[in-house]
């Protein structure tokens, strides 16, 4: 049995979401992305300018395998600071 990543929205990302967390089944970040997506246009157009974190580690590598039962943080783009 194939075990889910769980998926955790931020700001502008939650707000397209629609949810704050979600239970995902993805290989990699590509394949999460275009799971969350596939019904969700707003949040499509948000996920281009997000960043992933993958168990508190940034995470670039969009084809790369995501480690098992992983927590991955969607972050948008945040102003100030």
């Amino acid at each position: 049995m194939t075990e889910l990543l769980l998926v955790r929205y931020f700001a502008g990302a939650r707000a397209a979401a629609g949810v704050p967390e979600e239970k995902v089944e993805a290989a990699t970040l590509a394949d999460l992305v275009a799971t969350v997506t596939a019904d969700r246009p707003r949040l499509a157009g948000v996920v281009t300018a997000c960043s992933f974190l993958v168990d508190g580690t940034a995470w670039r590598d969009r084809d790369a395998a995501l480690p098992t039962a992983a927590t991955v943080d969607v972050l948008p783009p945040f102003a100030g600071g």
